[in-house]
């Protein structure tokens, strides 16, 4: 009689028969079963969701009869781009009280309604939420948020910076002509912008988005047909073509022979164009060239077909600009600080976005609201067009600025939820519908 092995048989005891392979594999598997259902399980347990939990879960997520004290709305997406619902949170507790299915003014002028008691409404500068309050709660207080203010603040100068770019590179362009000796003259063919992808892109997209603009297509629906982002059909709506082309032009990264060209170029200018790329790549690789030969032949050659970029001057962006602007001053290291000297000595208008940029940042962060409307007639006044902008918004709004200038309540909390939120909504896939994501929302776990 044949015994099997001890794994299979010691489940049982004594000497096993032996069986057909099928029946002998059938049998020592079943045997393990029964092995396994006897040791206790290291699987972890899962509680369940809020929604299976039974009565005492669904009480906890129904709404309350009235509006906590200071309430903070907000808005969060269920599919971004497309549908969005609201959040409402008691910002003195710090939890959710209820979650809406949308975010129009409808919506939450309803639920205003069917639940007095709101005093202090924290909210971004969205508008809907403003017409609710004013309709279904008007004696509450609004209060805009610091952060947001801060942010459109940054956006105001981030496009001040944009629109003054030639003054930075006129005054740069002036630096390097007193430093570098003019090379002697020749004549070289016109110069034209390089036929790169980001380029002939930027024409293409240009030409699309007007082409439709002309049949009087909304800006919606050349969004969804040319699958861009809306506020990208709105600025090639509302830029010039040149001016996107440059700011194209200038996004493309430095490549290995940026800092070279310059030496190409007075060298190629000063043998008259007759000069060889192999010498050429021999002399800027003594001087710390890495490159290959083939980048510097092509360089040549698009010097002399008269399609090479200029050198590029050693301007700071305007988002890195921006950074050195809204950042406190003692943050600054001291090459930062020289060099947004020479940004504010190269253009006036920088300079008076950032004397109005610091100085409405010393407001939000003293909370010194009183002082709110003496910085808008300031604005108003000589600042640029995009700050002028930002003043001209904060008017509008002006007594729920002076309250977020003034008072301690923000939507830090109401942001922190949103957060929460967009793990909720990942940990379900996306999947989840409204009913089961608002109960885990408002359930406490």
């Amino acid at each position: 009689m044949e015994v099997l092995p001890y794994d299979l048989r010691r489940a049982g005891s004594g000497p096993v028969r032996a069986l057909p392979p099928i029946q002998h594999w059938a049998g020592g598997l079943a045997a393990l079963d029964r092995d396994r259902a006897r040791r206790p399980s290291r699987r972890p347990v899962v509680p369940p969701l809020a929604a299976d939990r039974g009565p005492d879960a669904a009480a906890q997520a129904t709404e309350p009869d009235r509006a906590p004290r200071v309430l903070g709305v907000d808005e969060f997406a269920f599919r971004k781009g497309c549908t969005y619902g609201t959040v409402l949170v008691d910002v003195e507790a710090g939890r959710v009280v209820d979650v809406l299915p949308d975010r129009t003014s409808e919506t939450f002028a309803a639920w205003l309604t069917e639940h007095p008691g709101a005093e202090i409404i924290c909210r971004d500068r969205a508008s809907a939420y403003t017409k609710a309050v004013r309709e279904a709660a008007p004696r509450a207080l609004e209060v805009a948020d610091r952060w947001h203010l801060l942010q459109n603040l940054s956006a105001a100068v981030e496009k001040t910076c944009h629109q003054h770019r030639d003054c930075l590179r006129k005054r740069a362009e002036e630096e390097t002509a007193t430093e570098v000796p003019e090379p002697p003259p020749m004549l070289l063919p016109p110069a034209e912008l390089p036929r790169t992808q980001i380029i002939e892109r930027t024409r293409h997209r240009y030409e699309d988005i007007h082409r439709l603009l002309e049949k009087h297509w909304t800006v919606s629906a050349i969004a969804r047909r040319l699958n861009l982002d809306r506020k990208t059909v709105r600025r090639f709506r509302d830029t010039d073509l040149d001016e996107l082309l440059a700011s194209a032009r200038e996004r493309r990264p430095n490549g290995v022979l940026e800092p070279f060209k310059a030496y190409l170029n007075a060298r190629f200018t000063e043998a008259q164009g007759q000069v060889s790329g192999t010498r050429l790549f021999l002399e800027i690789q003594a001087r710390g060239y890495r490159g290959s030969r083939q980048v510097v032949r092509k360089h040549l050659a698009a010097l002399r077909a008269g399609t090479a970029e200029p050198v590029r001057a050693d301007i700071p962006s305007p988002r890195k600009i921006t950074s050195w602007i809204m950042r406190p001053r003692n943050t600054l290291t001291e090459s930062q600080d020289q060099r947004l000297l020479q940004v504010r000595l190269a253009c006036p208008d920088i300079t008076r976005a950032c004397d109005l940029a610091r100085a409405f940042a010393d407001l939000v962060r003293h909370q010194r609201g009183y002082l709110l409307l003496e910085w808008i007639l300031q604005a108003e006044q000589d600042a640029p067009k995009p700050m002028k902008g930002f003043a001209g918004f904060l008017r509008q709004d002006l007594d729920a600025v002076t309250a977020g200038l003034t008072l301690p309540w923000s939507s830090g909390v109401v942001e922190g939820h949103v957060n929460r939120v967009k793990t909720l909504k990942r940990a379900m896939y996306g999947r989840a519908s409204f009913e089961l994501l608002r109960t885990r929302i408002l359930t406490q776990t």
